[in-house]
């Protein structure tokens, strides 16, 4: 062995010994990576309506990801890593503070954990057949509900992501195109929209009664092909008659409470509505995917004011669709096309 050789010999030893050490401290004082929201706050004041008008919602930040921080075992030997959002069409929020992502361009779920600082993705590997997420709603013991358009079926999952198993059809028959999913806590009653049955169906606790409501029409109560849904503090749900360019509104048991909206151009019209939520005064929220922006109702149906307009800065959509408030008045706003999720605080006070 000449010169030359030995010294790259000692070096290369040198490389092996330090990357085993590195690796022995990791193993010694534990691993601590742990996953974050890839997120950006928001770089200006950005009020709705504007100032000098006391203002009722205010971005806070944008979701573009998840992703990887810190040191552990699998970064030093893979590398960090991170999973952004594709084409977000759905999200909610648990108790504890976790959030699911319906992305239908990456064919997954993403679920993060804030409070363990970890993310699990949900795609077709981890079940049988196609997948096709557009629908997430948490029940009161954190289990996760996922309606697959494509797959005609509702699955589920444990609080760690796990599947348990699937709904695929009613007593009524079986599914053909769930949508949009809605979860009460009291009632124990999972609510999930079936978009080419024109129907509503209600998912009771153990020993109680299958519940469903709606068919196809344009009258009190009938729908033309439905896609959302939301359950209110108060109890109410609002679903979003999407053919019909307008929201209907029920209790509990699905007993036509009042509509509003209709077709049109203006303020308080619909091109196409989609995602449907309500916060804790009261005041309705609807996307409209075709109008770029959120509009804003009073419980009477009374137009209020419009959030966002087309483009890709903060605070503006491309193509919006899936829509949240949780019980902290958080509102999240699917962004779809800009492949992020906006977040904003809705402002409580006087109207």
């Amino acid at each position: 062995m000449d010169c030359a050789e030995g010294i790259n010999h000692c070096m290369n030893r040198m490389r092996m010994l330090r990357a085993v050490f590195c690796l022995a401290a990791l193993l010694a004082t534990g691993c601590t990576s742990r996953w974050v929201m890839d997120v950006q706050s928001s770089s200006t004041q950005l009020l709705w309506p504007q100032l000098p008008e006391k203002p009722k919602v205010r971005h806070l930040m944008t979701i573009r990801g998840f992703k990887e921080e810190g040191a552990s075992v699998s970064t030093l030997i893979f590398g960090k890593s991170e999973d952004r959002l594709i084409m977000p069409v759905s999200v909610a929020t648990g108790v504890d503070g976790r959030i699911a992502v319906a992305d239908t361009g990456a064919k997954r779920v993403h679920l993060y954990i804030p409070k363990e600082g970890k993310y699990i993705g949900i795609f077709r590997e981890n079940l049988s057949g196609t997948f096709s997420p557009v629908g997430v709603a948490f029940d009161d013991e954190l289990r996760l509900y996922v309606s697959d358009s494509l797959g005609a079926k509702i699955s589920v999952f444990d609080r760690e992501g796990k599947y348990v198993y699937s709904i695929d059809r009613t007593p009524e028959g079986p599914l053909k195109r769930p949508t949009g999913l809605a979860y009460d806590r009291g009632k124990k009653t999972l609510y999930a929209v079936d978009t080419v049955s024109h129907k509503v169906f209600a998912f009771p606790a153990k020993g109680e009664s299958f519940t469903s409501f709606g068919v196809r029409g344009n009258g009190d109560g009938q729908f033309n092909f439905p896609t959302h849904i939301f359950r209110a503090s108060a109890g109410r749900l609002f679903v979003t008659d999407a053919m019909n360019f307008r929201i209907q509104i029920f209790d509990a048991s699905g007993r036509f409470l009042a509509s509003f909206g209709r077709q049109g151009d203006g303020s308080g019209d619909f091109s196409m509505p989609k995602g449907i939520a309500s916060d804790s005064e009261g005041v309705i929220y609807v996307v409209d995917t075709l109008f770029d922006n959120v509009q804003l109702f009073d419980e009477k149906g009374e137009f209020l004011m419009t959030i966002g307009s087309r483009g890709v800065g903060q605070g503006e959509f491309w193509l919006p669709s899936g829509i949240y408030i949780d019980e902290g008045d958080k509102l999240y706003v699917c962004d779809t096309y800009n492949q992020r999720i906006q977040v904003f605080e809705i402002v409580k006070g006087d109207r």
